[in-house]
């Protein structure tokens, strides 16, 4: 079997802008259905838990259930259980965080944990998190995104204070979200398929373009959010399909199972 058998799916600035649906999204996942096409939504979002992407998205129409929807949160919850960490993140995912131990104080953190950017990363934060990585601490980032789309416009992401954590304390981030082969691979493993198999679609060509690419994965890059004209360019190699939108996919996916 060749590729076009399965897709990974980025949901924001492919699927939804501020979880409203882009124009034949809906359409394209279940003509992916009616093609027999397995597919799994493999996100970087830290705002939300995956019931409540599931919830929202299945609200808009999308033929989507919790457990097609396979988060970074998720995966660092299931690779740091037990740990003590430090958390600095835009959003209530602490459900989704469960089989963390959350604590407050700097002194008492195994790991600096950083998700998603927003109002909460300001100086009093960030400098318990650089208290926390003197001390010993750990850095680990759900994703190192440097931005993403509104419906107002491109908004800065953790990537900027990530690598400022990092300038100011020499510790090293472990990304575990997109571009981490381990989160490629338990999204191939969640669909039974070989990276040969399947492509990841996505408007972050960093991430999840050439993340994807890295790993044997076929990466298509949507002109939508990120990667919608006039964004900035940050891309060091080159996409293996570029799509106007999502809406263009099951007739992409139909191609290459054809060839």
């Amino acid at each position: 079997m060749g590729r076009g058998q399965a897709a990974l799916l980025d949901i924001d600035g492919v699927l939804t802008i501020g979880w409203k649906p882009l124009p034949g999204a809906v359409e394209a996942l279940r003509q992916l259905d009616g093609d027999s096409v397995r597919y799994v939504l493999l996100t970087n979002t830290t705002s939300r838990t995956r019931r409540s992407i599931a919830d929202t998205l299945a609200a808009h129409g999308f033929p989507v259930g919790i457990e097609q929807v396979l988060t970074a949160p998720a995966a660092t919850a299931e690779r740091l259980a037990g740990t003590r960490c430090l958390l600095l993140n835009s959003g209530d995912i602490e459900d989704d965080l469960a089989p963390l131990r959350l604590v407050d104080d700097p002194a008492d953190a195994e790991v600096v944990l950083v998700g998603g950017a927003g109002p909460e990363f300001g100086y009093r934060a960030l400098d318990r998190a650089f208290a926390a990585l003197r001390g010993g601490a750990r850095l680990v980032a759900m994703h190192r995104n440097a931005y993403w789309r509104t419906p107002e416009g491109l908004r800065l992401d953790s990537g900027a204070f990530v690598a400022g954590l990092e300038y100011a304390t020499g510790v090293r981030a472990e990304v575990v979200g997109k571009p981490a082969g381990a989160f490629f691979a338990a999204a191939l493993a969640h669909l039974g398929v070989s990276a040969a198999e399947a492509v990841m679609v996505g408007d972050d060509i960093e991430s999840d373009v050439l993340g994807a690419q890295h790993h044997g994965i076929g990466g298509v890059l949507v002109r939508t959010g990120k990667a919608a004209p006039g964004a900035p360019e940050r891309a060091d190699g080159e996409p293996d399909h570029v799509l106007d939108s999502v809406a263009d996919l099951p007739e992409l996916l139909a191609r290459l199972r054809a060839g």
